[in-house]
């Protein structure tokens, strides 16, 4: 069953290189064709994420959080019931990377199997092929060549007077990865930060620490073809959220959101207020007489001092 999975991918990815007698560019558009058929779900998904992120924002949900948030059972139930009533599918959003998950273990295969240089390779991949739509001297020696890489080997690229190989596609998976999972990732705002708190958002923040350590060790360790495949996936993922016009562009904005927040002034409750000081003219005002006063004060005394030390001249 599976074996024939594998082979239906290999005929194809195949057929796509007979068109274009390069296996680079095969592997490209078949990842391409691959998007394009689950494009529907992949749109069902941005679809009911949003619906999801809408729903966690509305006051019955808040409510019902608070409401039975020492009751996990009650929850998970009033929660399936608002997902009817509102029409949101909670597991619609999980369905086109479960898709996926089977297609790449294949692609995997099929890229292995295509790249043969032996005889009974060769023997191996005509049993596995349909020669109704493909014969095997119109595509033997299949050239596994693409750029600097072999795609069935894992990528490095050797500069001169570097003793190592850099793994340039694995970082380019590594980077696409973050790109896509930041910028496709619906950013909750007002009520439903509380609302997806707690083991939610600690799946989610691990989610996104370790998919793209995950896919770039795969991309490092892996045939090249894989890796082109993360590749090209993750950039058509992020045209066809794009396109549907969700990008979420903020979470790149690092620096402005961290200024913006440094910048904006903290709220002072009316019992933390700071009492305001009188102006300094009505203090001035007030103290000045007395101030003479005592001044005055000191002058009288000092002249009866004086008048009584004084010499009487009658005398």
């Amino acid at each position: 069953m599976w074996q024939s999975f594998v082979n239906i991918f290999l005929d194809i990815l195949l057929y796509i290189y007979k068109l274009v007698d390069n296996f680079g560019v095969a592997i490209i558009l078949f990842t391409v064709l691959i998007k394009l058929v689950i494009y529907p779900l992949m749109r069902s998904q941005i679809k009911s994420s949003a619906a999801m992120m809408e729903m966690q924002k509305s006051p019955r949900y808040l409510e019902m959080m608070e409401k039975y948030k020492d009751n996990k059972e009650k929850l998970a139930e009033e929660q399936m019931k608002l997902y009817k009533e509102m029409g949101v599918n909670p597991t619609a959003s999980c369905l086109p990377t479960l898709i996926q998950l089977p297609v790449i273990f294949a692609l995997y295969q099929a890229v292995i199997a295509a790249i043969v240089s032996t005889p009974l390779g060769m023997l191996d991949l005509t049993k596995r092929i349909h020669p109704e739509y493909l014969k095997i001297g119109e595509i033997f020696p299949i050239n596994p060549s693409f750029l600097w890489m072999n795609l069935g080997q894992p990528e490095r690229l050797y500069i001169p007077g570097i003793s190592f190989g850099i793994p340039v596609l694995a970082i380019l998976v590594v980077v696409t990865t973050i790109l896509q999972t930041k910028l496709t990732m619906q950013s909750p705002t007002g009520g439903s930060t509380a609302s997806t708190g707690g083991s939610g958002a600690m799946m989610t923040g691990m989610m996104n620490i370790y998919m793209p350590v995950l896919m770039g060790f795969m991309a490092y360790t892996l045939a090249s073809g894989l890796s082109l495949y993360f590749l090209i996936s993750n950039v058509f993922t992020i045209v066809q959220y794009g396109v549907e016009g969700k990008l979420n562009w903020s979470a790149l904005k690092f620096g402005k959101a961290k200024t913006a927040a440094l910048a904006e002034p903290a709220p002072v409750s009316v019992a933390q207020k700071p009492k305001i000081n009188p102006s300094p003219s009505v203090p001035a005002k007030s103290s000045t007489p007395a101030i003479s006063a005592v001044k005055e004060e000191e002058k009288i005394d000092y002249r009866e001092f004086k008048n009584k030390k004084k010499p009487k001249k009658n005398q």
